[in-house]
């Protein structure tokens, strides 16, 4: 331990940065691709009904995240705070509560989706053309829950346990399994929507096998059956510690549902019709999501050095931290936009061999709703620095301007004047705005540093 706090304190922070952001951005990377993956096969071996019929059922895999990140991160962080503490039997309650938890919420999680699977995909944009393929898919996927759940919980948790190679390898695995299987299934038995969700489930139970293996293998502790007993006090700590995660990863499937029905139902008003909307726009997002990802490990990388060195009053090395990843998640975010503006085609091009209206859509959704994507690199790193200088509640509020605050009215508003492509223009004004609450709370934040390091050099002397 006094080894990585003296690191922390002495070693390049760049070297820093990249040596802790490099598996969190893979991590994050693995977790995006999964359904990524499925759209490029289901593009090229469907079409872009297949693709329509993802993104319907996507919103259910992101509850299940929510939930699984909720419970996991809840008992990573537990893990951590009971370790510093020496107290290895909360610790060990922590662990197994966690697991038994994310166990019986993915179960009670499954069977509702099931059993309920029909007017959920409604609720989530599913019209009657996509109905089909959306049951055909969504039936898989959600008889796999269990399977997605319980390793995104405990690879939280064993990243805690000093394993995040391990938990690397277990995400990896599964994403290489789906990504062979994908087009056996697709193309050479010819089951459609229905073979690249087997293929999805096939990777995550590779992944669950591959964490459970872990469970004997802990460095910290070692585990014995009665932690495994649900304890509502340990439970109640867990969801604490964890509830940002979870309302960070929900907003996303209020906004997905919100967007898909608007697309929908605008769409249907228009040239375009409510599945080209629907299907391009949700390829978009799930492209997007590829930057969030790198955007957010570059953040993630840098809270450990964040929140030690601003402990530690070393003011000079938490700017210097701050900066070098504000300056590495711009320059990606600024590549991706060159990207998304200049050859949009390039990238839909991935996800299937269309033309006319869907192809002129997908590039203006492509140009329009990532239009200040850039600026989502700063949101990004600001809102995690606030996290890692102990400042949940504004790093909260900034996290969810984006998805709630700002983008939920605006889009109930503007499809009104504009139309469908009004649905589009969502995507900026929320980044725009989002950008100016973070660039005021960067600068107030700044301010409060350099008073600090004033006041520190004033008693020095």
């Amino acid at each position: 331990m006094e080894k990585t706090k003296s690191a922390f304190a002495t070693e390049p922070v760049g070297k820093l940065v990249a040596k802790f952001a490099i598996p969190c951005v893979i991590s994050l990377l693995v977790n995006s691709l999964y359904n990524i993956v499925d759209q490029i096969f289901i593009g090229w071996g469907v079409g872009y009904m297949g693709n329509g019929a993802t993104n319907v059922v996507f919103p259910i895999t992101i509850v299940a995240l929510a939930l699984a990140l909720m419970i996991g991160d809840g008992g990573a962080a537990y893990l951590s705070l009971k370790l510093g503490e020496g107290d290895l039997e909360n610790a060990r309650w922590g662990v197994g509560n966690a697991l038994a938890l994310v166990t019986v919420v993915s179960i009670v999680l499954t069977a509702v989706f099931l059993c309920f699977i029909r007017p959920i995909l409604t609720l989530f944009g599913a019209t009657d053309a996509l109905m089909d393929y959306a049951l055909e898919y969504g039936y898989v996927i959600g008889a796999g829950l269990v399977f997605m759940m319980i390793p995104a919980a405990l690879n939280s948790i064993i990243r805690a346990d000093g394993g995040p190679k391990y938990a690397m390898f277990s995400m990896a695995l599964g994403a290489v399994i789906n990504t062979v299987f994908d087009p056996i299934f697709i193309f050479g038995f010819g089951m459609g929507v229905r073979g690249a969700a087997i293929a999805t489930v096939m990777g995550q139970v590779a992944s669950f096998v591959v964490s459970a293996v872990y469970l004997p293998r802990f460095k910290s502790l070692r585990l014995h059956l009665d932690a495994f007993r649900l304890q509502r006090r340990v439970c109640a700590n867990l969801v604490s510690f964890g509830v940002s995660s979870f309302i960070t990863q929900f907003a996303i499937t209020i906004v997905m549902a919100l967007t898909n029905n608007l697309l929908a139902s605008y769409g249907a008003l228009s040239v375009y019709g409510s599945e080209i909307p629907l299907t391009a726009t949700g390829i978009v997002m799930k492209v997007n999501q590829i930057l969030i990802s790198i955007l957010v490990g570059i953040a993630v990388g840098a809270q450990p050095i964040l929140g030690f060195n601003y402990g530690a009053k070393n003011f000079l090395r938490v700017k210097k931290t701050l900066d070098i990843a504000l300056v590495a998640s711009e320059i990606i975010a600024v590549l991706a936009f060159l990207i998304f503006q200049l050859a949009p085609m390039s990238v839909v091009r991935l996800f299937g061999s269309e033309e006319g209206l869907y192809n002129e859509f997908a590039v203006l959704a492509f140009r329009i709703f990532l239009l200040l994507c850039p600026l989502t690199g700063f949101s990004t790193v600001v809102a995690v620095y606030l996290q890692a200088v102990g400042k949940p509640g504004k790093s909260a509020l900034l996290s969810l301007s984006r998805q709630i605050i700002f983008f939920v009215p605006t889009a109930l508003i503007l499809p009104r004047f504009l139309g469908v492509v009004g649905v589009l223009w969502t995507g900026p004004v929320a980044d725009g705005l989002a950008f100016l609450m973070s660039l005021a709370l960067f600068v107030y934040e700044r301010r409060q540093l350099h008073r600090i390091e004033t006041l520190k050099g004033a008693k020095a002397q």
